[in-house]
């Protein structure tokens, strides 16, 4: 099975701001379609010292999630190469950012290294501020163009009226990549007035509980435990090796909101189905049979353009254009798919 080499830039923190990243980048290590080449490490400075919001018990300060990365390295028997980009925002849509410090300009290298490196196109998937590519793109755009498959960018709102979490990041880093040619795949996260309502355009689903995360492997598991629990442990690869979490005892009106499963559906070529016993699963293209329902889970050709503010607008075409942009038909019908299909995936994961 040929993969799809990936180049995943997550806003990822430890202690956790959102535990959905925790999740999230289980997936290019479970799924068998990705190859996972690199991690970037998407930090906005004011995050790392928020003290109002982030797992129970403990709100923060956080740095980079270096710790959740290297468990899942261990968990994987994997070594993925990661690095953190910018701290702060860019200066201008064109920044290249070498004024940061040394440490912060490692993310935006190790793109730049894994493109040059890469006998194949690759996919950039981006889940928060988009800065890092954005400053790698205007150090060598040519390399972008010779080299990117698809750019992946998880933000945005449906309407450009509601100033959504990733583009408030850093706007001018969204600004600099729609303005290029380069082939775009938009998946906004908000509707036109906030990240957890529904939209054919847009992402978001919740899942209603977590007792399902019992079910997967126990390494993943605790390591879920890990991220999402009160208790402050420094032994983070003693604890993959037993650790009772809180995360198993969730009530089961604990509710998970979730806006990447759309992303990693399309970049690892899987549909969601219905299959005849009724059972939802999310599938290989390959595996599915005219018996199956498919819920749809698309990228559609569009044109787009930012606006000040880092927003952008879309338009569906049937003109040539370098953007797609994500639907699904009945977000009711999509959530209530994967409640079923996404614990499901989950469980199968085997490190």
């Amino acid at each position: 099975m040929a993969q799809v080499p990936v180049v995943n830039v997550t806003d990822l923190y430890h202690p956790a701001e959102d535990p959905g990243d925790n999740f999230d980048l289980i997936m290019p290590y479970g799924l068998p379609e990705i190859d996972l080449k690199a991690i970037i490490l998407d930090v906005t400075e004011e995050h790392r010292h928020r003290l109002d919001a982030g797992v129970p018990n403990f709100h923060g300060p956080r740095d980079p999630g270096i710790i959740p990365v290297t468990q899942l390295n261990a968990i994987f028997g994997a070594n993925v190469p990661f690095a953190v980009g910018p701290f702060s925002r860019m200066r201008a849509v064109d920044d290249t950012m070498e004024g940061v410090p040394r440490f912060q300009q490692f993310g935006i290298e190790l793109i730049l290294e894994t493109l040059r490196s890469s006998n194949v196109k690759m996919h950039i998937l981006s889940f928060g501020s988009a800065r890092t590519i954005a400053a790698a793109y205007n150090r060598d755009p040519e390399l972008f163009y010779e080299k990117v498959a698809c750019l992946h960018l998880s933000a945005g709102s449906t309407e450009p009226t509601f100033l959504e979490w990733n583009v408030r990041l850093d706007p001018k880093a969204i600004i600099r990549l729609v303005g290029t040619d380069l082939p775009i795949a938009l998946y906004p996260c908000a509707n036109g007035e906030e990240a957890f309502r529904y939209d054919r355009h847009n992402t978001f689903w919740a899942l209603r509980d977590l007792r399902w995360v019992a079910g997967m492997d126990a390494r993943l598991s605790r390591y879920l435990a890990f991220a999402m629990g009160p208790a402050a442990r420094m032994d983070f690869l003693r604890a993959l090796e037993g650790l009772p979490g809180d995360i198993l005892e969730w009530p089961e009106d604990r509710r998970h909101s979730v806006w990447e499963t759309a992303v990693w559906a399309q970049v690892a070529g899987r549909e969601i189905v219905r299959r005849p016993t009724g059972e939802h699963r999310i599938v290989p293209r390959g595996e599915v049979t005219p018996d199956d329902g498919v819920i749809r889970n698309e990228l559609v050709p569009c044109r787009a353009w930012s606006h000040e503010n880092g927003l952008y607008s879309f338009q569906l075409t049937d003109e040539p254009t370098n953007f797609r942009i994500f639907v699904r038909d009945d977000p009711a019908e999509y959530e209530a798919a994967l409640n079923e299909a996404l614990p499901a995936l989950y469980q199968s994961f085997n490190p």
